[in-house]
């Protein structure tokens, strides 16, 4: 018997190797003559580095970059030595964990060291980068991380715009002559599931700005901010990718990477499946186990699960769910791959227990998914023929 395991991260508990170790050490209990292969996964957020060089044996490398308030951060990446493939998270360098949430400023954050890690990128030698772009806590257009990359964004007395979404209502020329060549031999993809526009009702500052500290005042600026640039990169590309989807992630450096990266935008589930060799690993599987800290509707949007059971259900290997919690519409799954999806918790439990006990829960869970597993086969096996 082959079971696949390639679960999501259970945010604030466990990360997507920690989850699968446990829901294997479940399984052996029951089924120690099986064959369990585990395969860590991410969406594109939080946990794609790790999930990836968990799967392809690669190295975590470090640098310390400008952090979304200016502050300097040591930030995390993943290099892939055998491809010449960078991983980038970047809410390593730019994200809303890195900014305490008091001092949540829309206007003012950077993805200055974001360009700096994908500068650390070109210095490996990187052929090809992987922007997985979740979890930001700027709203910039990515204006910082072109800075860091040698695009020039002057005022209209020739200084240097300061960093942040609202100070780019005040560039009034943006130049290309700084821009790093290295860029030009460099394949970009965004790991992403966000198909929002830059501007506008559904737009990065409309849609993202209030979470990220923006007020209802603040938003009508940084949006009106982030037109005002779009314009003036649309005269001197001569393209004008604001309204594409995806545009406007993780605060509209969606748009900086289409615009001056030339990236595509893909799933991150579809990226880190690839990565990782997901659908090669399904074939000839008997079952796929994955999960997430939350599993409902949202899942489709394209969270780990939604990819995962559609890659098994190409193939026609079922798939179990296990997920921290069962919210609403978690039913919708069924008809997308998901035969059967089953919460941790047992019992009333906080869930600063839950989480702390989650490497129990999963292996609990999964020892009894087991050993229904097991009790149908042997039904299975008693009705057919010799």
């Amino acid at each position: 018997m082959k079971i696949i395991i390639a679960p999501d991260s259970f945010k604030d508990s466990l990360s997507a190797e920690g989850v699968a170790q446990a829901i294997a050490e479940g399984l052996a209990r029951v089924l120690p003559e099986a064959r369990l292969i585990q395969c860590p996964m991410a969406d594109g957020g939080e946990g794609t580095v790790a999930a990836v060089l968990a799967a392809c044996n690669g190295e975590l490398r470090s640098e310390r970059v400008r952090g979304p308030l200016g502050t300097p951060v040591d930030a995390h990446w993943g290099w892939l030595p055998a491809t010449a493939t960078a991983i980038i998270e970047m809410a390593e360098a730019s994200g809303l964990q890195l900014v305490p949430t008091g001092q949540r400023d829309a206007c003012i954050t950077s993805t200055f060291g974001t360009g700096e890690l994908i500068r650390a990128a070109l210095d490996a030698g990187a052929r090809r980068i992987i922007l997985a772009i979740g979890g930001s806590a700027t709203n910039d257009a990515g204006a910082g991380a072109l800075q860091a990359l040698g695009v020039g964004l002057f005022d209209a007395r020739g200084q240097v715009v300061q960093a942040g979404g609202l100070a780019l209502a005040g560039v009034a020329r943006v130049t290309l002559d700084g821009v790093d060549p290295r860029l030009a031999q460099v394949r970009f993809e965004i790991a992403a599931d966000v198909n929002n526009p830059l501007c506008g009702e559904q737009g990065a500052s409309a849609i993202f700005g209030p979470q990220k500290g923006a007020t209802p005042a603040q938003v009508r600026e940084l949006d009106a901010a982030l037109g005002h640039f779009a314009d003036l990169c649309a005269q001197v590309l001569g393209q004008d990718v604001r309204d594409e989807p995806g545009s406007g992630a993780a605060g509209g450096l969606g748009f900086a990477a289409k615009a001056f990266l030339g990236a595509r935008f893909r799933p991150g589930v579809e990226v880190v499946a690839e990565l990782v060799g997901l659908a090669d690993a399904v074939r000839g599987a008997d079952l796929v186990i994955t999960g997430e800290g939350r599993f409902d509707a949202q899942t489709l949007r394209g969270k780990t699960p939604f990819g995962v059971a559609r890659i098994a259900r190409e193939q026609g290997v079922p798939v179990i769910v296990l997920a921290g919690t069962l919210g609403e519409g978690y039913e919708q799954m069924y008809e997308h791959g998901v035969d059967a999806a089953f919460a941790l918790v047992s019992g009333p439990m906080s869930l600063e227990q839950a989480c702390r006990e989650a490497p129990r829960l999963l292996s609990a869970r999964a020892g009894d998914i087991a050993r229904v597993w097991k009790l149908a086969a042997g039904s299975r096996t008693e009705r057919d023929p010799l």
